[in-house]
């Protein structure tokens, strides 16, 4: 049963140029969070490996540091001074390229939820946010059921994550919150559940299945590729309903991790179709060997209407549209073929990350961030 949101009104406090870090901050979800702090007159201090490659640094933060918070040097240095700190910085991906990564994600990962944390502290933070994920959930628990009837965060124990990205994950929340108990921080913790939309990445192999399915119902000819049977459900959680959530929840005083998703769920045929009728388009889809994760995946949204009286209300349709039509703007500004964009690739596993950490004149090839 669906528990209809009361939709309490949420005016984001005005910041007067008080110092925010967001790590991650030139990924998808820490830009548009960044975006929105800005507007509203906080400093924002944004860290991440890469530049952004879709918005403007001035669009989105006051300044903006390349670095690396797996240093925990890094770290305390680009929290100096700030009154909160966002975390949302992770190295991840689409599904086929967190299955294939396993033991590089899990030490970045580690690494910079460790630093972030101690570096808050040392700086005397009051809040800090931890951006975790629905990867945290009990794979045998209702997941293994396309008809999953939602995942209450309770559901996160006894643990099972579907891999060691869920694991890291759910041992960072635990951190996070001894670290809440044992000095004086405001911790609040967000699962994310499935985060699209536009100015993310697209193609690439470390795109997200919304952005995918968009660029193949834009790009395919003859046949739409799909991963697996398509029998697999999710919910897809749009981009602003995400920042509103975080965002109510940092200015909340809720203190337990707290699911960020939507109730809305699909099975991939269902989604490949929603894509497709934007131009109404009509291909059969080809079912191929992929990675598919576990076969339902929804939330239970219980718990944050009692605690922030909000659920997200975008649904799927309206925000693919807009992604969709984003991403057909991007493919047009490529040179050549854009057929190639129609397959998908599993990313072979990469140590560079790994090899380049100590190393003052390496560059970064893939960047950390939300």
């Amino acid at each position: 049963m669906r528990i209809q949101a009361t939709s309490k009104t949420f005016d984001l406090p005005q910041g007067d140029g008080r110092k925010v870090c967001i790590a991650g901050g030139g990924g998808f979800i820490g830009s548009h969070i960044g975006k929105k702090l800005k507007e509203n007159g906080w400093y924002v201090i944004a860290v991440g490996w890469r530049e952004n490659e879709f918005m403007n640094k001035d669009d989105f933060c006051d300044e903006y540091i390349l670095g690396d918070v797996r240093k925990l040097e890094v770290a305390v240095d680009v929290c100096k001074g700030c009154t909160q700190v966002y975390n949302l910085a992770a190295h991840m991906g689409g599904m086929g390229f967190v299955r294939s990564n396993e033991s590089v994600l899990s030490f970045n990962n580690t690494a910079i939820s460790m630093n972030m944390l101690e570096a808050a502290r040392r700086n005397k933070v009051k809040d800090y946010f931890y951006s975790s994920s629905a990867y945290v959930y009990n794979q045998k628990n209702k997941q293994g059921d396309p008809e999953n009837p939602g995942l209450a965060e309770s559901d996160a124990w006894p643990a099972r994550p579907h891999d060691m990205y869920g694991l890291e994950k759910l041992y960072a929340e635990e951190m996070a919150l001894a670290y809440g108990r044992d000095f004086d921080m405001n911790i609040r913790i967000a699962r994310l559940h499935n985060i699209y939309g536009p100015n993310g990445k697209w193609k690439g192999g470390k795109e997200k299945a919304p952005a995918a399915f968009c660029r193949k119902a834009l790009t395919s000819k003859d046949y739409f590729e799909m991963w697996g049977d398509g029998k697999q459900t999710r919910n897809f959680t749009y981009i602003d309903d995400c920042v509103e959530g975080v965002l109510r929840l940092m200015f909340s005083d809720c203190d337990v991790p707290i699911n960020i998703g939507t109730t809305e769920m699909v099975d991939m045929i269902e989604f490949a179709n929603i894509v497709m009728s934007f131009e109404n388009k009509k291909l059969p889809i080809k079912h191929v060997e992929g990675p598919i994760g576990v076969r339902g995946l929804s939330s239970n949204n219980k718990l944050i209407l009692e605690k922030l009286g909000w659920e997200p209300k975008i649904s799927i349709r309206d925000g693919m549209r807009k992604t969709y039509f984003w991403i057909k703007s991007e493919i047009e500004k490529e040179e050549g073929d854009s057929s190639i964009y129609a397959c998908s690739e599993v990313v072979q596993q990469v140590d560079d990350t790994l090899m380049q950490l100590g190393s003052e004149n390496g560059t970064a090839l893939l960047p950390l961030g939300a």
